[in-house]
């Protein structure tokens, strides 16, 4: 009796947890519609005001530094991309962080020449160790540079020409403000169902959360790409550090810990590359998930002795330990079974009905805030509507890969920084992502809800019976489309191909 009121209570309290994270969903559409007007349109005329200005000493010195490690297929396109900026040159220093140890150097070092030779300021930095990861290989570029603010970019991105004028006019008059981050837009977004999700799932983030985040005063995260810093908010919160895998999310919760301000930018667009095989999302997913909760170890308790509104703790606790819905769904996947196989509950139409509504609230949360997403984006919304199944596949099929991820950073374990394999404009992608075991673990739990919904369909209430249905289901795609990519990376982009949606 003891054990089986132990699982009711795990049950139940999962249950309610996944359920708060669902309202914040709404919360976050709440806050992002009633700012949004206002904010877009101030953000457009301050974007103005660099366009005007024709002498140069009146732009900052600005240091973009392009971190990078074993990126052949990306790293010529990045730089160039960068070096083709309309920006003073006299003002603008580019510092390739080159960590790599293959043929990635000489591509870089041709490009960095012949670049160098047109009179583009631009150098490479080479570290013949990767102490620290990205966060070394950035905290260690400030050491070679004197300018004022710092670009980033990741090496899969292709930022526009007029990324830094446009980015640095918010800096104008507003010496608290440590941070302008860009959003994220798709290079091969089109390229099949698992692109197709990734898109929108980033796409929500950066035209929801971030935007309610930032425009409402709460905390916002630096995306780790396509954001410009202010050095001096770097360096008086403490420095790039790399006790955690998101060093991105950890600087700018302690900046704005600092009193630094950040400012999002939604038509400060960035097109950047979305992994194409299952297990390279699954390897990225699984480094933002246990980043974010290391990151949520460290700052949490720096969050509780600061003097801060409720609320605002409260949006920073639930953002910070995002992830937690995975381990959460996965732990409700697994005890559904004995659940409804030891508790009969006999529900009285009010409470019946009151249960029902909780539970559509909690699961179309995200999926509302999706389609909001992609409305304001621009993307016709009953055509991307059709995509939120696969949406759903996806998100409960990666529980066990980033509920893996979450116990990890509980347990305190170590793991390296595993950058996520690019793809570029080759055919196929030179670099192959980690492989382990997550696969079968994800097929077995898959067949461990099929089995559950076939034993109580018509036995017990139909309240868990779609849930179970989308539990097996994604872990059983998740998967199979695991192996199929680990065989023959290339069969998915044939099998998952959908016409154009818009």
């Amino acid at each position: 009796m003891i054990a089986l009121s132990i699982v009711i209570t795990l049950y139940v309290m999962c249950s309610i947890i996944l359920l708060a994270y669902g309202i914040q969903c709404y919360v976050l559409t709440f806050l992002f519609l009633r700012k949004r007007k206002a904010k877009i349109t101030s953000q457009r005329q301050t974007m103005k005001y660099y366009d005007e200005i024709t002498d140069e000493s009146k732009f900052p010195k600005v240091v973009t530094q392009l971190p990078m490690y074993n990126e052949k297929s990306v790293a010529s396109r990045v730089i160039e991309a960068v070096a083709a900026m309309d920006y003073p040159r006299s003002r603008h220093e580019i510092q390739v962080l080159d960590d790599s140890n293959d043929e990635t150097i000489n591509y870089v070092n041709e490009t960095v020449a012949r670049l160098r030779a047109s009179g583009i300021n631009i150098n490479v930095i080479h570290r013949s160790d990767r102490t620290g990861f990205k966060a070394g290989a950035l905290q260690n570029g400030l050491n070679y540079t004197d300018a004022e603010f710092v670009a980033i970019f990741d090496a899969d991105f292709v930022p526009n020409p007029d990324f830094l004028k446009k980015g640095m006019a918010f800096f104008v008059d507003r010496p608290k403000l440590g941070l302008v981050q860009g959003r994220w837009t798709h290079l091969n977004r089109k390229s099949s169902l698992i692109t197709r999700g990734q898109a929108m799932g980033i796409d929500g983030h950066f035209m929801i959360e971030q935007a309610a985040r930032s425009w409402n005063g709460l905390f916002m995260n630096f995306n780790g790409t396509a954001g410009i810093f202010r050095r001096k908010a770097i360096e008086t919160s403490g420095g790039w550090q790399h006790d955690t895998l998101t060093e991105d999310m950890d600087l700018s919760y302690r900046m704005q810990l600092a009193e630094w301000e950040t400012e999002y930018v939604p038509d400060l667009e960035v097109p950047a590359e979305i992994p194409e095989d299952i297990n390279a999302f699954k390897n990225q997913q699984f480094r933002w998930a246990k980043g974010s909760i290391q990151t949520a170890m460290k700052i949490i308790p720096m969050l509780l002795k600061k003097k801060l509104s409720t609320f605002k703790v409260i949006q920073a606790v639930l953002h910070l330990t995002h992830y937690s819905v995975h381990p959460l769904m996965l732990i409700l996947a697994l005890l559904t079974m004995p659940v409804l196989y030891f508790v009969k509950v006999s529900l009285s139409p009010l409470w019946f009905a009151m249960v029902v509504f909780c539970m559509i609230l909690a699961t179309s949360g995200p999926s509302t805030m999706y389609m909001i997403s992609q409305f304001f984006i621009g993307n016709k919304v009953r055509k991307q509507i059709f995509l939120i199944p696969a949406m759903m596949l996806i998100g409960t099929g990666l529980a066990v890969n980033n509920g893996k991820a979450v116990l990890e950073a509980l347990l305190k374990m170590s793991s390296p920084f595993n950058r996520t394999p690019k793809k570029g404009a080759r055919s196929k992608n030179t670099y192959k992502p980690i492989k382990d075991l997550t696969c079968i673990v994800e097929l077995l739990v898959g067949i461990y809800c099929l089995t559950s919904f076939q034993m109580f369909l018509g036995f017990t209430n139909f309240l868990v019976s779609p849930f179970l249905v989308l539990y097996a289901s994604g872990f059983l795609f998740v998967g199979i489309i695991s192996i199929i990519h680990f065989r023959r990376p290339e069969l998915i982009d044939v099998k998952l191909k959908l016409p154009t949606l818009g």
